[in-house]
């Protein structure tokens, strides 16, 4: 048996450490990030360039491509759905002219199909007309399974696309589908000009220069481009409301640096207008603000920090060199009573009071938002002493007497893999000390973000590919019908290789009791019921610890205070509204 230090003695390390590293970063804030070019000062640019800073730089526009939010939010500048949701759940309309019911017949009422009608005499930014077979055609792309995008969960439910004329389009789906506002609205719903990608609608989707040139029907154009480093807009020229919105001339979004020193040139030294998902230490951030600058935005949502448990061995390959493939199942993550140790050992209250303070919440849920899908069955506890004893009565013990678990010759050490930032490496330590003190060994690795969120194929350090025992990062349903998002853990959506590692199953998490659940939700046209199934999906997600949820995280930006019109939805990205977005 392993003996424990107690509660008291274990937290007092930890908060110890988290102490020292915030007021060494409150104490020492440095410089604003120095990658590539130095953000511009207002006096080179003038009052009429906006400037943006994303310590996560974008890699690609291409939104049916991505896998980040930062690649969303530099797509989504440029590209529009049909629609989007606001902070209110209210449609929001953008190329579609009419919110579709069924009373103006665009609903129909059996609820197998919608339409809906398009702004007329919308033109992209290279004066080409927008019309209703470029939407036909981004849903030709993206159901391609040549093309392998990252977007198509959201679509599963599609029968046909057709357009009725030029400015209607005909959605008819599969089956009864209570979610039919889901395709084509949000950041996974941009539209794609067919003029400019049906030369790429095949295998070679990821060579078309559109994917680092797009032509949008957005307020802005890019006109530069460095992946990694800065993309450059100005006015769409042909954009429908140009003269209306009083749109900034030029707008740099600049990557590089890390999420403090975006937060301190924001906040306290005013180099930039907006710094993106500023994921530091709430005390941090309360002393930077209280230069006056600028502004914490948090705004909460349903999107939720998690640790992904790898059910594949991550260190057996296939004959063709695939890892972490369905092929060899994980030699302890299969074993229930292990996964309900992990989970033991996660002080979530630890991590969200210290790391977040009011920006994150501890929680054990997938679905926190909206609230009629939230279960309240689902508790968490950390208590070391049940993990321990579970781990013994699976029969991990420490047969070697090197201080790690073992069983039939395989150690019990896992590699726990995230995104490089200041919050995800202090909980990955918390985490650590945590699983140390019930004998699992842990390896910590942290990768650029632009790598770990690209959704790369050729790229093993990606959170598609998972090579790795553990895995963090935030996600969430990006739309008010979770239906898409739960849809993630059914057998079918494992990421594997034969799929270019672009479904979102990441886990490779299979229970047919669940997959159930989420058939009879898709068809569900009671709401009651409907949101039932899915708060029973969430409390079996949690009873098989298919997924080990830590903090309900508020969206947090920095904006500053000369910029107006910043309006967030937890709904789609956050540029959604850069049209309406004025400096003061």
């Amino acid at each position: 048996m392993f003996k424990l230090p107690s509660r008291r003695f274990f937290l007092p390390l930890v908060l110890l450490s988290l102490f020292c590293s915030i007021t060494f970063a409150a104490c020492n804030p440095g410089q604003p990030p120095q990658t590539g070019d130095s953000p511009p000062t207002e006096q080179a640019t003038g009052d009429n360039t906006l400037r943006l800073l994303y310590w996560q730089a974008p890699t690609i526009l291409n939104p049916h491509l991505a896998s980040g939010f930062k690649d969303f939010d530099a797509a989504r500048i440029v590209y529009e759905p049909l629609a989007s949701y606001d902070s209110n759940d209210e449609l929001v309309l953008f190329l579609a002219a009419e919110v579709p019911t069924v009373e103006n017949g665009g609903l129909a009422a059996d609820g197998r199909s919608v339409t809906w009608k398009l702004k007329e005499n919308v033109q992209w930014s290279d004066g080409e007309p927008f019309t209703a077979e470029d939407v036909v055609f981004t849903y030709e792309y993206l159901s391609n399974p040549d093309v392998a995008t990252t977007s198509l969960e959201n679509y599963a439910t599609v029968e046909t696309v057709e357009a009725v004329d030029e400015h209607r389009v005909k959605i008819t789906f599969k089956e009864v589908t209570p979610g039919w506002s889901v395709p084509f609205t949000g950041q996974n719903g941009m539209i794609l000009p067919k003029h400019i990608f049906e030369g790429f609608n095949n295998a070679q989707a990821r060579e078309a220069p559109a994917n680092l040139m797009p032509v949008g029907t957005g307020p802005y154009k890019v006109v530069e481009f460095k992946p990694g480093d800065i993309v450059v807009y100005e006015q769409n020229p042909n954009f429908r409301d140009k003269e209306e919105k009083a749109l900034f001339s030029r707008v740099e979004l600049k990557g590089g640096g890390d999420a403090n020193s975006a937060a301190i040139a924001v906040l306290q030294t005013g180099d930039v207008d907006y710094a993106y998902n500023l994921q530091v230490e709430a005390n941090v951030l309360r002393q930077l603000e209280a230069a006056g600058q600028g502004r914490v935005v948090a705004t909460f949502g349903p999107y939720v920090e998690r640790i992904m448990v790898n059910f594949t061995d991550p260190n057996q390959a296939t004959a063709d060199g695939e890892r972490s493939s369905l092929e060899f199942p994980h030699p302890f993550f299969s074993d229930l009573k292990v996964r309900q140790a992990f989970n033991l050992a996660i002080d979530r209250d630890a991590i969200a009071d210290q790391l977040y303070g009011p920006t994150g919440r501890a929680t054990a849920q997938l679905l926190v938002s909206p609230t009629q899908f939230k279960s309240d069955q689902i508790p968490y506890e950390f208590n070391l002493e049940k993990a321990a004893q579970l781990l013994e009565e699976a029969r991990w013990t420490d047969t070697n007497g090197n201080g790690t678990r073992d069983k039939e010759g395989v150690e019990m050490r896992v590699l726990f893999q995230t995104s490089v930032n200041p919050v995800r490496q202090k909980t990955q330590e918390i985490v650590k000390q945590a699983l140390e003190q019930i004998g699992v060994g842990v390896e910590l690795k942290s990768i650029d973000a632009g790598i770990f969120f690209s959704g790369d194929p050729a790229s093993t350090d990606t959170i598609n590919a998972f090579y790795a025992d553990l895995q963090m990062f935030n996600t969430g349903n990006d739309s008010p019908d979770p239906g898409a998002h739960m849809k993630w853990w059914t057998c079918g959506e494992a990421s594997q290789k034969a799929n270019q590692w672009q479904r979102p199953n990441y886990a490779r998490y299979c229970n047919p009791e669940y997959d159930q659940l989420w058939q009879a939700s898709a068809t569900e046209l009671n709401p009651e019921r409907r949101a039932a199934l899915f708060r029973q999906m969430d409390e079996l997600l949690a009873a098989d610890v298919a997924v080990i949820p830590i903090v309900d995280r508020a969206n947090t930006n920095g904006v500053s205070n000369r910029l107006t019109g910043v309006e967030p939805s937890p709904w789609d990205s956050n540029t959604w509204d850069i049209m309406n977005w004025r400096r003061s």
